[in-house]
């Protein structure tokens, strides 16, 4: 993967803070968990940060944050907090997905979106 990013920096620089957020959402929504969708998207893009123009103090915190935003997209069935979610609120499977998982959809979305207007604002 480290290598597929490197051939395609050029790209991937566009995305700015887009990038690490994808990145996570991808991998947790791929295995499930955010704790290693969080430390393996920072593994990866944290060579990447002046490539991707996040290069200052103040954008590479919104570099975690983006990473922390992405990581909790999409729980499912393969995210323990899914089964403790839909466990302890006595709901079905079925019900989970349309509760749980559009629910930390729409937080992961709402979340990179702030961090995009504070990217704006912050340098």
């Amino acid at each position: 993967m480290v290598n597929y990013i490197k051939d395609h920096a050029s790209v991937l620089s566009t995305m700015g803070i887009f990038f690490p957020f994808i990145l996570a959402a991808i991998l947790k929504s791929a295995q499930g968990s955010s704790t290693v969708s969080l430390t393996t998207t920072a593994g990866i893009v944290a060579p990447l940060l002046p490539m991707l123009g996040l290069e200052s103090p103040v954008r590479v915190a919104l570099a975690c944050m983006a990473i922390g935003a992405g990581a909790m997209t999409v729980s499912h069935a393969n995210d323990s907090y899914f089964w403790v979610v839909t466990n302890f609120g006595a709901m079905t499977p079925e019900k989970g997905y349309k509760t749980q998982t559009m629910a930390t959809l729409v937080l992961g979305i709402a979340g990179i979106l702030e961090i995009f207007i504070l990217s704006l604002i912050l340098h």
